[in-house]
């Protein structure tokens, strides 16, 4: 079995690719059981491949332990790009530049670092390990996670507690919902004077909610596709609840517009928009949109007072105070390589599991057979002494067939290496 992780992210990708490669929430499950088949197919019966797939606004990255084939671990990278190509409806040619594929070590170094945040817009951030550990269990419910997975994010998320609880990786971290408090004030005076619409009502619209809420807006509201969870992020910053059936008609009254949904398509299109900025007699929006894919169609950045900022473009207001942080990093790397050295060496001794088993095998079946000899031996009435010295010369010379007999053909470097191994295994003097 190959450990592999593949995908991309903000740094290997454009905001265009990453859209069309990213798992809806409600199609992730189906996924994972696709991703199963897929690897398992060149595997025997008794096998299955293993599957987990994380999907953000700033990644999406697929964690498999499958079979490597005849082609080894390069077909096994090979047919995991295939794989992400074949389910979205892309070519392979256009997706395979933008991934990453990291085999063995190198995939459990990545998902220790992505879990700690080490590989994150926002270094440090911890929504990561969240949006993680919902990822694993909808694997694990869609039956994707094995012997080498499950280990691998048990490990996974106790590296990220090691590292967040003993470093200060975390310290100073800006989030996107503070960066784009930041963005905002750049466009407006005070916000104590604007108007905030949040669309949506996940984590990221109420950690955004509670950064904006802070600067005391004059209304803050909330629109979602589901009105009694809307209305219950509302309540919580004193503001109301819209439907999002009435956002055309209610658009233009907001100053400020947060959007981050699980839509597969464009909430807010540039007509709409357009509209919007003809009410409001062409008085500037601020518009965020964090929704991989995009909830806001990129045209409208082109109007003259419209100010729309997608994930990406967040990426230099968040990398402030990275100098701060490089202590921390240092340390968060050294943690990780420890614990990187140890999983493998688990994964090594995986390897040698089934050698074991059938060597206890052979041995129970001499042991049965020797056994059933001197009980034969003993309702014939033979002297027990006499019994036990049969039993005991018959296993030995069973259990030294074996290594007598491949010492005796092997030639050369064969035997050289039997003679250095063999005293070793039977813990002789020589």
């Amino acid at each position: 079995m190959h450990l592999l992780a593949v995908g991309l992210n903000h740094t290997t990708a454009p905001l265009t690719l990453r859209e069309k490669v990213a798992f809806p929430a409600d199609q992730l499950g189906q996924a994972v059981a696709n991703a199963r088949a897929w690897f398992g197919r060149d595997m025997a019966p008794t096998q299955s491949g293993e599957a987990a797939i994380l999907s953000t606004c700033n990644r999406t990255e697929l964690y498999a332990a499958a079979s490597a084939g005849k082609g080894g671990i390069e077909e096994a990278i090979d047919s995991t790009a295939h794989f992400l190509a074949n389910y979205h409806n892309l070519s392979y040619a256009e997706l395979r530049p933008f991934l990453y594929a990291l085999p063995q070590d190198n995939a459990v170094r990545h998902a220790f670092r992505v879990a700690s945040g080490l590989d994150s817009m926002v270094l440090g951030e911890p929504q990561i390990l969240g949006q993680m550990k919902d990822a694993v269990r909808q694997a694990d419910a869609a039956g994707g996670l094995g012997t080498y997975l499950h280990q691998l994010f048990q490990r996974t998320f106790a590296v990220a507690k090691e590292v967040r609880s003993t470093t200060e990786i975390g310290a100073h971290s800006v989030s996107m919902a503070a960066a784009a408090v930041r963005l905002s004030q750049r466009i407006f005076d005070s916000i104590e004077e604007q108007h905030v619409l949040f669309i949506g009502a996940g984590e990221m619209i109420e950690l955004c909610a509670t950064h904006f809420a802070a600067q005391n807006p004059k209304s803050l509201t909330v629109a979602n596709r589901t009105v009694e969870r809307g209305e219950t992020l509302a309540h919580r910053f004193n503001g109301t609840a819209l439907r999002l059936v009435d956002l055309a008609s209610q658009l233009a009254s907001f100053d400020i517009i947060v959007s981050c949904t699980a839509s597969s398509l464009p909430i807010i299109g540039l007509g709409l928009v357009e509209r919007a900025v003809k009410q409001r007699r062409h008085k500037p929006i601020f518009m965020v949109d964090l929704a991989v894919p995009r909830d806001i169609e990129s045209e409208v950045n082109r109007l003259d007072d419209v100010f729309l900022y997608t994930v990406d473009d967040l990426a230099t207001v968040v990398q402030s105070g990275v100098e701060n942080r490089q202590a921390a990093v240092a340390q968060a790397e050294a943690i990780i390589e420890t614990r990187v050295q140890s999983f493998m060496h688990w994964v090594d001794n995986r390897t040698v599991v089934p050698i074991i088993q059938d060597l206890q095998d052979a041995g129970e079946t001499l042991r049965t057979a020797e056994l059933e000899r001197a009980r034969k031996m003993l309702a014939k009435g033979d002297d027990v002494e006499a019994v036990l010295e049969a039993l005991s010369k018959g296993l030995t010379a069973k259990f030294l067939h074996g290594p007598q007999q491949a010492l005796h053909h092997a030639q050369g470097a064969d035997r050289a290496n039997l003679v250095a191994l063999l005293p070793h295994l039977f813990r002789t003097k020589r």
